[in-house]
């Protein structure tokens, strides 16, 4: 019988990657702690789940329960390959994003405590964060519509070794206005810690520690800026180079200088059953569940630190990702049905949420209700519409409105986003996007109609319709291209860019780290690309290139100005 599974993670979210395929059983370092006697049937099924992690090698803590009982407590692999340390329940992880329902979970707390309104705007809080012209509400930071830009894309361009939080408050500019949209941001969150620790009056992990691990007792849970703090029961985390496995953790400044979670996969368990079953009040527990409402009244699966869906089974979770650190927690509430899982193996943890899934279908077979009827197969999808030529539609586009780009690619005779859903069509020149994903567009169920060969226009579910228009060829001569070649300084993120012209575009070079440069190439006028990098250039009155725009698949139109 064929194991059914029910991902966590759905596409679009950091961290979703393909199914493993898993087969039979490899030896493994397992610990079996205080499991009760009716998960003792389940041990070898699970132990087959986590067959992967062989000798030796870095693995995962698990562990889950039923109706509040604990019914897992199983840990495999290695948490210190140079001292030989194995993983037990008692070893402690970076707990990665998994640490935004703490911080959700605080700033509720400080709203019952009637200290601060989720309606209130952050620079009442912090007022050095530079006025962008919108109101960004302690909500939207907390949902992601804030369209704060995330400092993790910012970083690795800084000068002179920022932390997160001043990098964050030197952004004069959104991804969005508030709101308007959602987008996954660190750099919100930065900003809501800092938030806690003023009005709390104490740092953010004492804040934590008084209102949260200890009156839920989450002994091994710990909010520290030094991870050499946690002490011995510390699991290192690698990733596997060639045949060695290597340390990959987040140390210093990497993580923004903001500290992290640091935590056991029982206590997360004790975490996620505390909150879903209103040890916090009822107000925490609601709202923090409560999906979020762009301004169009658009709903998101998205919460509070927490995401909300349904596939086959309600599920209320959240991953985390720290460098080879993976982590996922999760509730069923229907079924009462709790799990965690840690991880310090890199990528060969990166199915955590089949594992999960595969776990839940052990304690409660059948449990899933069926899908939902399946998106036809790309191949097929356009072979019901007569005159339909897709590969006329692909190319690239720029909103008229915004300028961002969007690329249309051909894959086994279906039009798709490249990077996003794939296009049903419905005549020749009319097509639905496939499916939903609230990373892509919000998850806006849109309509895409060609008005012509070289304009389109994108209708959202809504109404609201957006012209694209194709990108047109743009060779630009030896002399255009010196025309560009200059420095270029960006005060938000607080370093030049020296543009040198090359035989076929442009390279970017950091000017304080020359070893980085990025080539791109001509896609449109004064537009370059690579990848999911745009730069766009500006011009003055008299055509002289004096500005230019970056952004990234994370951040959107960064300035930088022309200086000498």
């Amino acid at each position: 019988m064929k194991t059914r599974t029910v991902n966590l993670i759905p596409g679009g979210y950091p961290n979703f990657h393909t199914l493993m395929v898993l087969s039979g059983l490899a030896a493994v370092t397992a610990l079996l702690v205080g499991t009760p006697a009716y998960a003792q049937d389940k041990t070898s099924e699970i132990d087959k789940i986590f067959s992967w992690v062989t000798p030796g090698m870095p693995g995962c803590a698990v562990a889950a329960s039923h109706q509040g009982k604990q019914v897992v407590n199983r840990a495999y692999g290695i948490a210190n390959l140079e001292r030989n340390v194995p993983i037990t329940r008692d070893t402690i992880f970076d707990a990665g994003s998994v640490v935004k329902q703490f911080v959700a979970a605080s700033v509720l707390l400080l709203v019952e405590d009637g200290r601060i309104s989720l309606t209130d705007d952050i620079r009442k809080y912090i007022p050095e964060l530079p006025d962008t012209g919108h109101k960004i509400t302690l909500d939207h930071l907390l949902t992601h519509t804030s369209g704060v830009r995330d400092w993790t894309a910012i970083l690795p361009f800084a000068a002179g070794n920022p932390d997160a939080l001043t990098v964050t408050l030197r952004q004069r500019g959104l991804n969005f206005a508030p709101g308007e949209e959602w987008g996954y941001s660190n750099g919100g969150y930065v900003l809501l810690k800092e938030m806690v620790a003023r009005v709390g009056k104490m740092p953010f992990g004492d804040f934590t520690r008084k209102r949260l691990f200890e009156p839920l007792g989450m002994k091994s849970t710990r909010y520290l800026l030094d991870m050499s703090e946690v002490g011995k029961d510390l699991a290192l985390a690698y990733e596997k180079q060639g045949d060695q496995w290597q340390p990959d953790m987040m140390l210093g400044n990497a993580r923004g200088g903001g500290g992290a979670l640091f935590t056991t996969a029982t206590d997360l368990l004790t975490w996620i059953n505390a909150l879903t079953s209103g040890r916090l009040g009822k107000f925490v527990t609601q709202k923090i569940q409560e999906p979020a409402t762009l301004s169009n009244g658009r709903k998101l699966d998205y919460a509070r630190g927490l995401i909300q869906q349904d596939n086959g089974v309600k599920i209320v979770w959240h991953s985390g990702s720290a460098a080879a650190y993976k982590t996922i927690v999760g509730h069923f509430p229907e079924h009462g049905f709790s799990i965690a899982i840690m991880c310090n193996a890199g990528e060969a943890a990166d199915n955590r949420d089949e594992f999960a899934g595969r776990i839940f279908d052990l304690f409660l077979p059948g449990a899933r209700r069926a899908a939902g009827p399946a998106a036809p197969a790309a191949g097929s999808q356009g072979a019901a519409v007569e005159g339909l030529d897709v590969k006329s539609k692909a190319g690239l586009f720029f909103s008229e409105q915004t300028g961002l780009p969007l690329r249309l690619g051909v894959q086994n005779g279906a039009l798709r986003v490249a990077g996003g859903p794939a296009l049903r069509p419905v005549t020749k020149d009319r097509f639905q996007r496939v499916g939903s994903s609230t990373q892509f567009m919000s998850a806006d169920a849109f309509e895409l109609t060609f008005l012509s060969q070289d304009q389109l226009e994108l209708k959202s579910m809504e109404g609201k319709a957006t012209r694209y228009r194709r990108a047109q060829p743009y060779a630009p001569t030896a002399a255009d291209l010196q025309a560009f070649a200059g420095r270029y300084e960006s005060k938000e993120i607080g370093s030049v860019f020296q543009i040198a012209a090359g035989q076929n575009g442009l390279a970017l070079i950091l000017e304080h780290l020359p070893a980085r440069r990025v080539e791109v190439t001509p896609v449109d006028r004064d537009t370059f690309q690579r990848g999911g990098i745009t730069v766009r250039f500006h011009r003055d009155s008299a055509g002289r290139v004096v500005a230019l725009d970056f952004s990234n698949p994370v951040n959107r139109n960064i300035k930088f100005t022309r200086v000498p």
